[in-house]
């Protein structure tokens, strides 16, 4: 340890970096700040409790904000993006403030959880008073499935199907406050509640059973795809009988046979990964396409 306090070495551990190093994951200790004799070097030590470990949760949480603004960008709007997002970073903390083992652990991500709620609170507070208290009537369905969620998640089952529905569903309702807030109609809000839990709900489970299948656990696969077919129905009425552009109908055949690919004997053998990335290119298209036509309506 005494070839550790050479000249030009600085104890991270013991200056102000301490406690946002060790939030990230990082050993202070470890740790040679640029004038040290040594060359740099990070030793990785605990995961963060910062950044979620699926996959899949960033682009069901994005997306919807996404569509939402593409549809209807306003200040108030991207207020709430902000608050929303402030949210969904705020999970692992809330978690680890209660479940890790490391009392230094446990009390920076209490630190970290009360930066989050802060951030969230003022993007609704900032959302509200710029767009109006009665755009946000839609999160009120949106905060209880986040509530159902995050009860799970306290109880380690997050991966349950219920789970995971209900976390999707909250994210997709949310662009209906993003699109009231700019001043749209309920109608449009409807709408686009109604795309994003046609996109989210069946694509929650169809990834859930594929990957099931590649690990060998028995699956019902009519689910998922009796699922994507309804919800590609919905997105044909909806583009026929809604602001929604008439390529909405097209996209819903695009997810109906994305689920008969992944499910059928065809299936790619990819990794959880692999098949995520897929998954949230296929929403970013789906996103980016609705908001292109949508504009030309």
């Amino acid at each position: 340890m005494a070839g550790r306090h050479d000249s030009g070495f600085i104890d991270a551990g013991q200056c102000a970096l301490g406690p946002l190093l060790r939030y990230w994951g990082v050993a202070p200790d470890s740790l040679y700040l640029p004038g040290s004799s040594q060359l740099p070097r990070v030793t990785a030590s605990k995961p963060s409790v910062f950044l979620p470990k699926e996959h899949g949760s960033w682009s069901l949480a994005l997306e919807p904000l996404l569509l939402g603004l593409l549809i209807a960008p306003s200040t108030a709007g991207a207020a709430l993006a902000g608050s929303v997002l402030a949210g969904f970073f705020a999970r692992r903390p809330l978690k680890a403030s209660f479940a890790a083992a490391d009392p230094r652990r446990r009390s920076d991500a209490r630190e970290a959880l009360v930066m989050w709620m802060a951030l969230a609170l003022a993007g609704l507070i900032e959302a509200g008073a710029l767009g109006g208290w009665h755009a946000l009537r839609p999160l009120v369905p949106a905060g209880v499935l986040g509530l159902l969620f995050a009860c799970w998640d306290g109880h380690n089952d997050a991966r349950s199907m219920a789970a995971e529905l209900a976390g999707s569903a909250a994210f997709a309702l949310v662009p209906a406050a993003v699109v009231m807030l700019a001043g749209k109609t309920a109608g449009t809000a409807f709408t686009l509640m109604a795309l994003m839990l046609a996109r989210n709900l069946p694509a929650v489970l169809t990834v859930r059973t594929c990957l099931r299948a590649a690990k060998g656990t028995p699956v019902s696969r009519s689910g998922p795809i009796l699922l994507s077919g309804c919800a590609a129905a919905a997105l044909a009425l909806l583009g026929c009988f809604t602001p929604a552009p008439r390529i909405t109908g097209v996209l819903g055949l695009l997810l109906f046979f994305r689920t008969l690919w992944l499910l059928g004997p065809w299936r790619p053998a990819w990794p959880a990964r692999r098949i995520g990335q897929f998954e949230a290119a296929l929403g970013v298209l789906y996103v980016l396409l609705l908001g292109i036509f949508w504009a030309r309506c």
